[in-house]
C-alpha cells in the first residue's frame, strides 16, 4: 500500500466513522497525540473519539510528504465534526503521521490545531 493510499484510506475510515478499517491503519502500539484528549494510544483515541462524535466530513487541502527519506506524511485539512450533542465545530488541522518501518501502517499521530474555538463545547460534551 502507497503512503498516498494510507492516506486516503484514513480519512474515508474518518469520515465513516469506521472504527476498525481506522484501527486497521495503525500499529499495535500505536500513539495518539490530541491537543482535546491527550496522549492516547491509538485504539482508545478512536473509540473516544467516535464515541463523542456524530458525524465528521474532512476536506483535504495538502499532502506533505516526506515518507521516502523521513517516514513522515502530514495531511492538512478541514474538519466538520459535528459533536455527539449536535453541536457543528469546524477547522482546519494538520495530521502528522509517522509512519511504522515497513511503511503499511501509522505508529505515531501529533493532531495540531487551534481548539479554542471548540474547546468549550467538547468540555460540555464530556462532561454529560
Amino acid at each position: 500500500m502507497t503512503t498516498r493510499q494510507l492516506c486516503t484510506d484514513y480519512l474515508k475510515a474518518l469520515n465513516e466513522g469506521n472504527l476498525a478499517d481506522v484501527r486497521a491503519l495503525f500499529s499495535d502500539d500505536a500513539k495518539v497525540v490530541s491537543p482535546l484528549y491527550g496522549v492516547l494510544d491509538a485504539f482508545d483515541f478512536y473509540a473516544d473519539l467516535f464515541k463523542d462524535t456524530n458525524k465528521s466530513e474532512t476536506s483535504l487541502l495538502n499532502v506533505f510528504d516526506t515518507s521516502e527519506t523521513s517516514k513522515s506524511v502530514a495531511l492538512h485539512f478541514r474538519y466538520e465534526w459535528t459533536l455527539a450533542d449536535g453541536k457543528l465545530v469546524s477547522f482546519e488541522c494538520v495530521d502528522v503521521f509517522e509512519l511504522n518501518d515497513a511503511r503499511d501502517r501509522f505508529k505515531k499521530l501529533t493532531i495540531i490545531y487551534d481548539t479554542a474555538p471548540l474547546r468549550q463545547d467538547f468540555n460540555n460534551l464530556r462532561i454529560k
